[in-house]
């Protein structure tokens, strides 16, 4: 098992898909190869960004097998096993668990059914103590519905099973969480705009989907981070700000899939009930990326040296 302590730039991948919308297996090992050599160190497989809910529980499982086959063991994966029923997402984590190669199961706090914070312990108490493999909790309101509170979080920390978490909330909530959480619990930020600051609080990194596109930028940033060149770092950050924003001006992930599919990646279509981005849209989100208004568009590959900046 790969643990996730050394990582600190996390992908959650997308899901390719062919034109038939069958998961383009060979699209997928491309763009994982291509996201280790930028300085990816870890991905989350099967998350919202993966359009999970619209694969089925083979596909899924399939999805699983295959990719940790292409990783080979080279960085961390968490495959999302969450659901909004306590017992299926306990017997479908326990599937996952068997599969070689995936380390952790991300598990989402219950969409739909609204829990209470009482309702939220009492579920991943349920799981973490029934599944075969460790848990990183996974808390997106913008997602679920409810959040998860900072209080709820640190006392979940302390469970055995639960190893870390990827939150999608503010900094100061971020910032109580690293003060109080049990000494192993990892923490990363869910929002890309937190990347750099959530690091310089004590978090662990990011879960990212800029990364995608950005990869070498974060991976410039942190390590410019690491070897004190603050104010290269900062100016990183600023840089990449209003473009990670850029990927989420329509749902995610049709702006990612977009790019994507201009830099020659045949990340392909999103499922329903997504739509992928019409012409107009591309060239809005283009402008905002600091690409030409055709960029996501032409058929010949996007060259992204364009949006760039040197560093």
């Amino acid at each position: 098992m790969k643990t996730i302590i050394d990582s600190d730039l996390l992908t959650a991948l997308v899901t390719p898909f062919d034109e038939n919308k069958n998961i383009d297996f060979d699209s997928l090992k491309k763009l994982t190869n291509y996201l280790i050599d930028q300085g990816c160190n870890g991905f989350v497989i099967g998350g919202t960004t993966g359009e999970t809910p619209t694969l089925s529980h083979d596909e899924k499982i399939e999805l699983y097998t295959k990719f940790a086959e292409m990783v080979d063991n080279r960085v961390p994966i968490i495959a999302g096993t969450g659901s909004n029923n306590t017992a299926e997402t306990i017997q479908f984590t326990n599937e996952v668990a068997k599969i070689h190669g995936i380390d952790y199961a991300l598990v989402v706090v219950p969409p739909y059914n609204k829990p209470n914070q009482r309702s939220m312990v009492a579920h991943f108490t349920e799981v973490a103590n029934n599944v075969e493999m460790p848990i990183f909790i996974y808390n997106i309101p913008g997602r679920t519905g409810v959040k998860m509170s900072q209080e709820t979080i640190v006392q979940l920390s302390h469970l055995e099973n639960i190893k870390g978490i990827k939150q999608c909330a503010s900094l100061e909530e971020l910032e109580y969480i690293v003060d109080h959480k049990d000494t192993d619990f990892q923490v990363f930020t869910g929002e890309d705009a937190q990347a750099l600051t959530a690091r310089l609080l004590g978090a662990n990194g990011v879960i990212s989907v800029a990364s995608h596109i950005y990869c070498k930028q974060m991976r410039q940033m942190y390590d410019s981070l690491y070897d004190g060149k603050y104010p290269k770092a900062a100016r990183i950050q600023r840089w990449l700000t209003p473009k990670m924003a850029a990927l989420f001006m329509y749902p995610s992930p049709s702006p990612v899939k977009a790019v994507l599919n201009a830099q020659g990646f045949k990340t392909g279509d999103c499922r329903l009930p997504l739509v992928s981005l019409n012409n107009e849209e591309k060239i809005i989100l283009a402008q905002h990326l600091g690409l030409k208004d055709n960029a996501l568009s032409q058929k010949l590959p996007l060259d992204l040296k364009e949006a760039e900046k040197d560093e």
